[in-house]
């Protein structure tokens, strides 16, 4: 990680998507074009999931993986210098397509997501995501996000 440029640090993040802790799960964004971007989470070793999923051998819940690139393909859909604090769209997941877990996650591993966008229909892009954790395959999944007015 030393080796590679943060394009996007927590508080840009903060200002792209909704999202906020303890749910903020995209730690630092490495690479962001029009149709694709990589991401990474530090998953923390005192992640409140891993006090229940399974004690004394925790794993984090598959779930999670997935909602980390969910977040991710939310940053790349954000209109750069806009805020999403105050924006009138919201990006939401509509469907999950296919998701495959490769290999468990473990309390203060570090996840690469690398999302890449297949195809724009009207507000909904459809996307398939590769979660890595140092160079192991976490899961692979293709699901659908859309943008959708805000609910006041």
């Amino acid at each position: 990680m030393a080796s590679e440029a943060i394009v996007m640090d927590r508080a840009a993040i903060m200002a792209a998507i909704p999202h906020r802790d303890p749910f903020l799960h995209v730690t630092r964004v490495l690479a962001r074009e029009a149709d694709s971007i990589v991401s990474e989470w530090d998953v923390a070793r005192e992640l409140p999931a891993f006090q229940g999923h399974y004690p004394g051998h925790p794993v984090l819940p598959g779930v999670l993986v997935c909602e980390f690139t969910f977040q991710t393909a939310a940053i790349l859909f954000s209109e750069p210098g806009s805020s999403a604090v105050t924006g009138a769209a919201v990006p939401v997941l509509t469907k999950i397509e296919d998701a495959r877990f490769k290999s468990i996650v473990k309390p203060g591993e570090t996840l690469r997501a690398e999302v890449v966008v297949e195809q724009r229909l009207a507000n909904a892009r459809y996307c398939k995501a590769s979660v890595t954790s140092g160079g192991r395959l976490v899961a692979r999944l293709r699901f659908v996000v859309a943008s959708v007015a805000e609910v006041a």
